[in-house]
């Protein structure tokens, strides 16, 4: 093997801490599927509801940060949970261009029937809980990391 093809071993698929993470958050947001489906739920719109369940009464500004999802993601999500009576959308006084969300009685009540999912997610990963703590660790530290050291 030359040198030349030493330097492009960084090149190979299975050389990529990018594509695992990629793959397996496909997979983990596919195993979400059948659970979410019951709810009538994407998983979008679940990430949101995990949000509002914690929050009940955030802006739209908050929630895009938190969820890292963009206004062309998040208004079709916001309007389907709204026309589903999950949530309620308002302007805020303070700044027309941004939205109070608030959870409605029945997304509150839809956190009991989603409360089961995160441990039959984790389940389904193969890892202990310890591998699966760590996964978890690094992974958000890697996260912040990006966050805070984009240009």
């Amino acid at each position: 093997m030359s040198v030349q093809e030493n330097a492009y071993d960084c090149l190979k698929l299975n050389n990529q801490v990018c594509f695992p993470l990629y793959a397996c958050s496909k997979e983990l947001v596919r195993q979400y599927s059948p659970y979410l489906k019951q709810l009538g739920l994407t998983y979008t719109q679940y990430i949101v509801m995990m949000v509002m369940w914690e929050k009940e009464s955030i802006s739209s500004r908050e929630l895009a940060r938190l969820t890292h999802l963009d206004y062309g993601t998040l208004t079709p999500v916001l309007k389907r949970l709204e026309n589903s009576n999950y949530l309620t959308r308002n302007r805020m006084k303070e700044d027309e261009r941004l939205l109070l969300l608030q959870i409605t009685e029945e997304g509150k009540n839809l956190k009991e029937k989603a409360v089961d999912i995160p441990p039959s997610i984790a389940k389904c990963t193969g890892l202990t809980m310890d591998e699966f703590e760590t996964l978890y660790k690094l992974t958000y530290k890697a996260l912040t990391y990006m966050e805070t050291n984009s240009n």
